[in-house]
């Protein structure tokens, strides 16, 4: 059974940062493709970024492109988020999840296991 857990959320004013982490643990890491995604109250889960199994291949919502870094460590089981420069829009929970069988999807409905999340708000 895979499991995804992620931590590294928080509060921090605009402007801040922070870096969320996504252990996998039950089967390694690197059989996955992985993927970052975001809901804010009342809305469904968007997409964030995801990255491909190797590392190799990145792709982000246009709107965070530059301001997000996706980023993963095999060895350790872990997929990181990088984000800068936040804003209050960032406020959300964040969430990760694993694919086994698509490549860098955008689409939370091929995503296969999810984490709990971990909430980030961003105060102005």
């Amino acid at each position: 059974q895979v499991q995804l857990v992620e931590s590294g959320g928080g509060s921090v004013q605009a402007g801040g940062s922070l870096r969320l982490s996504c252990v996998v643990s039950g089967r390694t890491s690197s059989n996955y493709d992985m993927g970052w995604f975001r809901a804010a109250p009342g809305r469904e889960r968007d997409f964030v970024a995801v990255i491909s199994r190797s590392g190799r291949q990145t792709r982000y919502t246009e709107s965070k492109k530059g301001q997000f870094t996706i980023s993963r460590d095999n060895a350790q089981n872990t997929v990181y988020l990088q984000m800068n420069s936040l804003k209050p829009e960032d406020t959300a929970l964040y969430f990760c999840a694993a694919t086994e069988k698509w490549m860098i999807p955008t689409l939370a409905t091929h995503y296969d296991y999810w984490g709990q999340g971990t909430q980030v708000t961003v105060s102005s």
